[in-house]
């Protein structure tokens, strides 16, 4: 559980560029695991599972980030 406050303060504090590269490079990885897990070579299934988390946060995070933004300008 603390490895995942790591990484949750990472992405926090990260700009919102970097969190579109990120963004963009694991929706990437995710293609890649599920071609690999169809055909049944997929050697770390949990790694599915943490990059599709990891995606929702950054989403979650862009998400709170435009409505801040939206909140300041109106």
């Amino acid at each position: 559980m603390a490895a995942n406050k790591g990484k949750k303060d990472d992405l926090k504090v990260a700009t919102d560029d970097q969190l579109q590269t990120q963004l963009i490079e694991l929706k990437r990885e995710q293609f890649n695991l599920r071609f690999q897990s169809a055909t049944n070579q997929l050697e770390k299934p949990s790694r599915v599972r943490e990059v599709r988390r990891t995606i929702a946060r950054i989403k979650t995070l862009q998400h709170q980030r435009a409505r801040v933004a939206q909140t300041a300008q109106g």
